[in-house]
C-alpha cells in the first residue's frame, strides 16, 4: 500500500523576490524534511537552510527537524532582521521627541 501523502507549501522571500513551492510529501514528514524537498535552496544564491529559521503560518517552530507536517501547512523559511525592531522604534520616538520639542522653542 502507498503511503499517504499530505500537500504542503514552502516559502521564502528576500527584497527582491519570493518563491512559493507547493508540493506533496510523505504523512510525517517534518518541516526541515519538506524544505529540503522543495529545492528552494538551490532558487537563492546563499541561502543556508541550515541554519534558517523556520515556521508554520507565522509561527517560529523551535525544532524543524523533528516538527511533523500536517496537510495544508505553510512552512517559512525567515531570513535575519536587519534591524532590531524594538530599536527602530525607540531611534524613531528620540527623533520625534527631538522635533517636538525643537517646534516649541521656535
Amino acid at each position: 500500500m502507498a503511503e499517504p501523502m499530505i500537500r504542503v507549501e514552502v516559502v521564502y522571500a528576500t527584497a527582491e523576490r519570493q518563491a512559493l513551492i507547493a508540493l506533496e510529501v510523505p504523512a510525517g514528514t517534518t518541516v526541515f524534511g519538506a524544505v529540503e524537498a522543495s529545492g528552494i535552496a538551490e532558487q537563492f544564491v546563499g541561502l543556508d537552510v541550515t541554519h534558517c529559521p523556520m515556521g508554520l503560518f507565522g509561527k517560529v517552530v523551535s525544532d524543524p527537524q523533528t516538527r511533523q507536517l500536517e496537510e495544508g501547512d505553510r512552512v517559512e523559511i525567515y531570513r535575519p532582521l536587519l534591524a532590531d525592531p524594538k530599536e527602530v522604534r525607540r531611534l524613531r520616538a528620540e527623533k520625534a521627541a527631538k522635533a517636538k520639542k525643537e517646534q516649541k522653542s521656535i
